[in-house]
């Protein structure tokens, strides 16, 4: 099987990928500077906690937007987001209060769960046959671009200051620019094909959320928590903030491999299969990470990154693959119940931390995480008659 006969358009993935890298490297400031802003303003880990929930609660509207997306060719956010998002995220640090704090991080939450929900639908358009892999390739862009964003954010405040570090916004500016050339035209809308029933893929949908988001609900738990407090946490234990960064750093490092390979195994093993695997084997990984000594603790890191973010791409192929007439809006739901999920889990997990201590609370999260195995059984297979609309429609690209 090669591009020309499964419809994979691999330099357009790949640009739709650099999308969600140059987008995503500037989201992921916030846990760098949460240290920063517990500081400055001196918060309780509860209201530091609820930064996560000002900027994911735009997402409450990913599904309207993704009914929006599949009846228009309104691809522009796919394009603008990373300028926008790097501008709010880069102004945090001069930011007076609490408050204004709070609505540059709504303004960056607008621009990521628009970005969120068109870019991923491109890219199933894109990768014909092969969705898993599409969607790896694109799970790649933001796990890179978290494993580099917290350098970048070190970096920034280490040379220019917490208060001073906003000219970086200049890279998000003009990453927007060079999408806006290789982007623009009808071609990159997401407007759903025609041939596609949407009562079948609605009734599909309902069919795998709810499985699905058991799942979310249990990775999320694992995840989330150490995206927003593993710096903090780092911190709080003695460390540097250069290290603190650089565990985030690793973790992401680690996971950028995880991505890669989850959604390209799971188009050749299964997605269930691989679901069952990496689910349970990320929450023993967690506890080992909490609990190891300190020379074991960074490749305990590294084993959880690879199994932890190898799942996010095969919940995404899984949402394409059942719901393949009205992607916009089967993918602005997942992306709504993700984001919501990752505020509260955030903000539980914050308080959580003042009640008990962050290492505790983690461990909690950890164990947790394995109450996601058994909603891997009740997710439905992919139909042959799925299956064999993908094929024509990826012949049908091709051609």
């Amino acid at each position: 099987m090669n591009q020309e006969t499964d419809g994979f358009q691999f330099r357009k993935i790949l640009i739709l990928s650099g999308g969600h890298f140059s987008h995503d490297i500037f989201s992921s400031f916030l846990a760098i500077f949460l240290p920063l802003l517990i500081d400055k303003f001196s918060l309780s880990m509860a209201l530091a906690g609820a930064f996560t929930v000002v900027f994911r609660a735009p997402s409450l509207m990913n599904p309207l937007l993704g009914f929006f997306f599949d009846r228009s060719n309104f691809y522009y956010p796919a394009i603008w987001g990373p300028a926008i998002t790097a501008c709010a995220m880069s102004l945090i640090g001069v930011a007076p209060s609490y408050g204004a704090v709070c609505v540059l991080l709504l303004f960056a939450g607008i621009s990521a769960s628009m970005f969120h929900v068109v870019s991923p639908v491109m890219v199933a358009q894109a990768a014909g046959l092969r969705l898993g892999r599409g969607m790896s390739f694109w799970m790649t862009g933001g796990e890179v671009a978290r494993f580099v964003g917290p350098i970048l954010g070190v970096w920034a405040v280490s040379f220019w200051g917490f208060e001073g570090c906003f000219p970086v916004m200049l890279l998000g500016i003009l990453a927007s620019l060079f999408l806006h050339v290789q982007l623009k035209g009808p071609a990159s809308g997401t407007a759903t094909e025609p041939e596609h029933q949407p009562s079948k893929s609605t009734q599909s949908l309902g069919r795998v959320m709810f499985p699905l988001s058991g799942i979310m609900v249990a990775v999320l738990l694992m995840g989330a928590p150490l995206a927003a407090f593993l710096p903090t946490l780092m911190v709080t234990s003695g460390k540097s903030l250069w290290f603190g960064g650089a565990t985030l750093a690793v973790l992401e490092g680690a996971g950028v491999i995880g991505t890669m390979t989850g959604g390209t195994l799971s188009d050749r093993l299964g997605r269930r299969k691989m679901l069952a695997m990496a689910i349970p084997l990320s929450a023993l990984l967690m506890l080992a990470f909490l609990y190891a000594p300190d020379w074991l603790a960074l490749p305990f890191l590294v084993l959880l990154g690879l199994t932890l973010f190898s799942i996010a791409p095969i919940e995404l192929a899984i949402v394409q693959d059942h719901c393949a007439g009205q992607r916009g809006t089967a993918n602005g739901l997942y992306m709504g119940i993700s984001f919501a999920i990752t505020a509260g889990v955030t903000v539980f997990v914050g308080w959580l931390s003042d009640q008990i201590g962050m290492q505790a609370a983690l461990t909690v999260c950890a164990i947790s995480g394995l109450m996601g195995t058994p909603f891997v059984l009740l997710l439905p297979p992919r139909s042959d008659a799925e299956i064999s609309r993908n094929q024509n429609n990826a012949k049908h690209q091709a051609l």
